[in-house]
């Protein structure tokens, strides 16, 4: 299974996911992609085996990936400071991937109904639903 996480601004949540992901759920194909330099630097620095930046990476990885993981501004043109182009958030939203996309209220983007949690407690339900889609392919692929 292949899976993408995408993340901008610092890379501070992408880093934490990388790290979980990859402390958590070792045998899975992690590739990170930053909207920047720095974004992408963080998540290489928590344990990402591959890594890219910028524009044309997110519009590649989004067609190779089964599971793409980042804030919800990656599907919002010009969103995290407008780090997100049109065209990364058309690759996100229309990837034939399945999409963990993380409530963050930030960026002038709030989601109605979600109640606050900590970053740590979104994480932890990014990591239980992505350990739940890893196990009904492996129960999937032993059938």
């Amino acid at each position: 299974m292949n899976v993408t996480v995408i993340d901008g601004q610092g890379g501070q949540l992408g880093a934490q996911l990388v790290r979980e992901i990859h402390t958590q759920l070792p045998a899975l194909s992690l590739t990170a992609v930053g909207t920047n330099a720095a974004a992408t630097a963080a998540m290489l620095k928590a344990g990402a085996a591959q890594a890219a930046t910028g524009e044309n990476p997110v519009i590649v990885a989004c067609r190779r990936a089964d599971v793409i993981i980042g804030p919800i501004g990656i599907v919002i043109a010009d969103a995290m400071l407008g780090e997100v182009t049109p065209k990364m958030a058309a690759a996100v939203g229309a990837a034939d991937a399945v999409r963990i996309l993380i409530p963050m209220n930030k960026c002038e983007t709030v989601i109605a109904g979600v109640s606050e949690k900590t970053t740590a407690a979104l994480i932890d339900d990014v990591l239980r639903r992505l350990k739940k889609l890893v196990s009904g392919a492996d129960s999937a692929s032993a059938t």
